[in-house]
């Protein structure tokens, strides 16, 4: 939903029209201009030729009805992929994606190893959320929570991970509170000290993974250039500034960063920063067959097969957190059945 474009069709309208497309687009979620009778015949004709409401996408719905996972078709027919995920209390969270691939390699994702092949435009991230607040309306439902923990890096396309945000948070658009944003980055101190800065109170999130600088080279390559004495004291500053919680997402891989040792070390980086939290996160299996077989291999001589933690030894490393006094979470694990983790079914 391209507003500049937008702007720029209606130039020769009355000034209100502008505000009645975007009510139509957003509030209406109309996805056809011939339904919007309250306009002039000519001007739903120009929109359907130059506006067209039309978003191309497949979805995969999860045998409990509490992931659907969307494939959508950009202009240039690369893909991406958006999840809507359904939460008690009619809670419905979209966990959107920043860019086509993604630049950063980290082992245990899809999406990295399917290649970057460019940023998204803001309107290509609000048309993620548009289209699962149509699919919602169909349910009587609404979109309640946005998350960037999609496919890409949100802090590699600061500025229009920021302009969507925004044109979401329009109260003349989508209208949905700041507050109910969050972006996950694996540390981008730029990203993270910009984003400080910034008068939305939109929450930040960091995919930890690894208590120590040498597991999360390995797990996150990126890290050798951000290490982690660098991005939590960026986190203690944007704390600092903005008063707000940062949450912490460690993804628990078998064998890999599951053990007491691991959260003990989890628990000494923790301990000194009251407004945050750890959310651990049991692993998705990546199907090994949408990967290129030279990844494959890798991922074996690094690893062997990334398996999640078992139940216990989560609840363990849990344990440990909460006996020093650590404030963690535990994630419902959405979407195994139908590869809901970022990159699956794009790659596939």
């Amino acid at each position: 939903m391209n507003l500049t474009l937008l702007e720029k069709i209606l130039a020769k309208e009355p000034p209100f029209r502008l505000k009645q497309v975007k009510r139509a687009i957003f509030r209406d979620l109309v996805e056809d201009w011939s339904r919007v009778t309250t306009f002039p015949l000519p001007l739903r004709e120009k929109l359907k030729e130059k506006y067209p409401l039309r978003i191309q996408a497949k979805t995969f719905a999860s045998e409990d009805n509490k992931t659907v996972k969307a494939v959508i078709s950009l202009k240039d027919n690369l893909k991406i992929e958006t999840v809507l995920m359904h939460h008690k209390n009619k809670r419905n969270t979209i966990c959107v994606s920043s860019q086509v691939g993604c630049p950063l390699g980290c082992i245990f994702c899809a999406t990295g190893k399917s290649g970057f092949k460019r940023n998204l435009e803001d309107f290509e991230i609000v048309e993620q959320v548009l289209f699962f607040a149509r699919y919602l309306k169909k349910e009587k439902q609404k979109v309640t929570n946005v998350v960037f923990m999609g496919m890409g890096e949100p802090f590699l396309n600061y500025d229009n991970v920021l302009g969507a945000i925004k044109s979401l948070n329009d109260k003349e658009g989508f209208n949905l509170g700041a507050r109910r944003f969050s972006i996950s980055t694996v540390g981008i101190i730029e990203g993270i000290k910009k984003l400080a800065e910034e008068k939305l109170e939109v929450n930040l999130a960091i995919s930890l993974h690894a208590p120590n600088d040498i597991l999360r080279s390995k797990i996150i390559p990126i890290n050798k250039k951000y290490p982690l004495s660098d991005i939590l004291k960026a986190v203690d500053g944007y704390i600092k500034k903005t008063r707000r919680r940062v949450m912490f997402e460690y993804i628990m891989i078998k064998g890999l960063n599951d053990s007491d040792e691991h959260a003990k070390e989890l628990t000494e980086l923790m301990k000194k920063r009251r407004l945050s939290f750890v959310n651990l996160i049991s692993y998705n299996v990546t199907h090994l067959e949408v990967l290129p077989e030279e990844t494959r291999q890798d991922s074996y001589n690094l690893i062997g097969v990334f398996k999640p933690s078992l139940g216990t030894r989560i609840k363990k490393f849990k344990d440990i957190l909460e006996k020093a006094g650590i404030a963690v979470t535990q994630r419902y694990r959405f979407g195994q059945d139908i590869r809901g983790a970022c990159g699956q079914l794009a790659a596939k």
